[in-house]
């Protein structure tokens, strides 16, 4: 691979501070950082420390291999999630608001005085903190490229809800105002704006080909990317072994109980980090795992606050989960704090995932093989779970995004676990999901079309 020289590079990745838009750019850092680059990874003092406690899938050492910066931010408020509010978590736009102003000094400081020592800097930004490619284009020696945190099939759906592949696979795309709130809309538009005004060459894409191919292509045909770059170089996320152990890091003590399980057998049941259920909805669900008679793993916490460290209390589900604790003993294991996702997903013993379709959880369970119980929240979700069940056809949709006012009763619940779980159309999904994780696989791999996306994104950034 002919390349400029790596040394006089340097890579800022900027990421937007949420859990799932934390993760991926911090993958997407460890992994040009194994190639040589000299990455600088920025965000809030708490937002650095969680994406670092919250990794992954890789070696606690490998974080040596970056250098990390606190963008310092005025204080914002932090309020718990409300469980009764829309599913949209509005409760974080204090931060969302507060971060968008305030960390622009501190990151065009940092920008300028790397612009002094490195040949080129590279920023790396989430497409939701644009203000950092409109930073970067201050600079006569500085590029910016997006990282699209989200799946390439949803920018179809946003910018043409009746496009042809949209129709043709009878998907539906969810009109934004009704899977947002309207202030995150609002920040959108400012987001946008910025973008458009900072001239970027290129964007970063956390999916791969064996996934989301012929959207990729639909995309880079619109006008308003044909000039651009596009580099699919995902899974973001490392591809475990079904025995992985990560290196250097405590071992939970669920890993213990799956290596107990027979193979394919438990269901993986988790809603992210920004959702949280209704007191009622956890009742009916913890009853539809019961009925089931099915071995689970059941992460059961609310949604993040804005600082996760801030956070204080006894679970309020705990009188409930005493009692469903004791019923379901030696058939399944509730989590109420950080679950090693991708090492359960990884796991042979687990069968399936029962999840909200965020894009990241989408990504490592399809990269891993395991199929999906769709049950989108709020956002981009509704797309993705249209996606995995009607597109990929390695999911079975748990409740229609048009429900999600209503609460879902435990014997329809039930009923989606045993098809999953039990039937031969549950059979035929896993089999599907499986292709899916080896087709994935084969895209890192050399020669494999993810590889090289990301030798070729290399190859640019240090021409």
């Amino acid at each position: 691979m002919a390349t400029g020289s790596v040394e006089s590079v340097a890579v800022v990745a900027v990421p937007f501070p949420a859990q799932g838009h934390l993760n991926q750019l911090m993958h997407l850092s460890l992994l040009l950082a194994s190639r040589g680059l000299d990455v600088h990874y920025a965000a809030p003092p708490s937002h650095v420390r969680q994406a670092r406690s919250r990794l992954h899938g890789w070696d606690p050492d490998a974080l040596r291999s970056i250098q990390f910066h606190d963008l310092d931010v005025s204080a914002y408020e932090s309020p718990p999630p409300d469980p009764a509010a829309p599913p949209f978590p509005n409760h974080l736009m204090p931060m969302f608001e507060t971060f968008s102003v305030a960390a622009r000094p501190p990151l065009a400081a940092l920008l300028e005085q790397l612009s002094a020592s490195y040949r080129r800097v590279v920023v790396v930004y989430d497409r939701l903190t644009s203000f950092a490619a409109a930073e970067a284009a201050r600079l006569s020696n500085a590029e910016a490229f997006g990282l699209q945190c989200v799946a390439m099939s949803y920018n179809v759906g946003w910018l043409d809800p009746e496009h042809r592949l949209v129709r043709e696979h009878d998907l539906q795309f969810h009109p934004v105002d009704a899977c947002m709130s309207r202030e995150f809309l609002e920040y959108i538009g400012r987001v946008e704006q910025d973008e458009q005004s900072a001239g970027s060459p290129g964007m970063v894409m956390n999916t791969s080909r064996a996934l989301e191919g012929e959207f990729i292509d639909a995309i880079a045909a619109y006008p308003m990317f044909k000039e651009l770059k596009l580099f699919a170089v995902g899974p973001l996320n490392p591809l475990l072994e079904a025995t992985a152990r990560t290196p250097g890091k405590t071992r939970h003590e669920c890993m213990d109980w799956l290596d107990a399980q027979p193979p394919a057998s438990v269901l993986y049941v988790s809603f992210g980090t920004t959702s949280s259920l209704l007191g009622d909805q956890v009742a009916e669900l913890a009853a539809a795992l019961k009925g089931s008679k099915q071995r689970f793993i059941w992460v059961l916490r609310d949604a993040d606050r804005a600082d996760i460290f801030a956070d204080s209390g006894e679970s309020r589900h705990a009188e409930l989960l005493s009692r469903f604790t004791a019923e379901t003993e030696g058939v399944g294991l509730v989590i109420t704090g950080w679950a090693p996702q991708l090492e359960i997903l990884a796991h042979g013993a687990t069968a399936a995932f029962m999840s909200h379709c965020g894009w990241n959880s989408t990504m490592e369970s399809l990269s891993h093989g395991k199929p999906i119980l769709a049950w989108p929240m709020h956002s981009d979700q509704p797309w993705d779970a249209e996606l995995v069940c009607k597109y990929l056809k390695a999911g079975v949709l748990v409740r229609p995004w048009e429900k999600h006012g209503e609460v879902v009763p435990a014997e329809a619940i039930q009923e989606v676990i045993e098809e999953a779980m039990l039937s031969e159309k549950g059979m035929a999904i896993r089999r599907r999901a499986k292709q899916l994780g080896e087709a994935v696989r084969a895209s890192v791999a050399d020669g494999g079309s993810s590889r090289k996306g990301l030798d070729d994104f290399v190859g640019y950034i240090t021409r």
